[in-house]
């Protein structure tokens, strides 16, 4: 009876030795994210200078980018249970008009192309609820640029182009994990964006400054990790 009793303890201990992987197996480091994202850029602070008309430049001329609703992809790493680093990935269209003195004067449209390498933070005692926030930064492309040419009050902008430019980017959202798989995110991020751009009006007046785009980033999404 002993030895039948070990040899089953010995069995019993195997198969849950073997189990142990599948039931108590540690999550993928890896973690993908599709996202629905608004894009609201922030353009106060937006810099105009007309050169040979004063009257025209900054505090009496700003810029206005219109929003945008576009596909986002996001790849994240972890590190540890805490500790992540992501991958934010997507394209924005967006079009450029003036303020103030140049009210409704279509200046152009330019797709940003903005790749930010986040690092998080994960809070892990809150269940299925999975907070986090992030810092990093984004290096933006530019392009698929092109002027407005339509006059206004005998104004037509005939080139245009907004300068590639490093900026910061911080981040709070949340995973709610429905399974050990699939969950639903909502994130929102803000980006300190702010290109310098050269423009030519009529083909002869020379404008320039500086386009504060800082457009925050609210997004809603599937999460998988896996």
């Amino acid at each position: 009876m002993s030895k039948r009793l070990i040899s089953l303890a010995a069995a019993l201990l195997m198969g849950t030795a073997l189990c142990q992987p599948v039931a108590a197996q540690e999550a993928s480091p890896w973690q993908v994210r599709l996202r629905l994202l608004g894009v609201l850029p922030d353009t106060g602070g937006s810099t105009v200078t007309v050169q040979g008309v004063p009257a025209l430049s900054s505090p009496n001329s700003g810029l206005s980018i219109g929003n945008s609703i576009v596909p986002e992809l996001d790849v994240t790493y972890y590190f540890t249970r805490n500790l992540a680093a992501e991958l934010i990935l997507g394209v924005t269209p967006h079009n450029v008009s003036g303020n103030g003195a140049l009210t409704n004067l279509d200046i152009g449209r330019a797709w940003l192309l903005p790749p930010t390498l986040m690092a998080q933070y994960h809070f892990t005692d809150f269940g299925a609820f999975k907070p986090y926030v992030g810092l990093g930064v984004n290096y933006t492309f530019f392009f698929g640029q092109s002027a407005g040419y339509t006059p206004t009050n005998g104004l037509g902008v005939t080139s245009f182009s907004l300068n590639n430019t490093f900026g910061a980017a911080a981040q709070i959202g949340f995973d709610y994990m429905l399974n050990r798989n699939w969950g639903v995110n909502f994130d929102v991020k803000k980006l300190l964006l702010r290109p310098t751009y050269n423009a030519t009006v009529n083909n002869t007046i020379a404008v320039s400054g500086t386009a504060n785009i800082d457009p925050w980033l609210v997004g809603v999404g599937v999460t998988y990790r896996f």
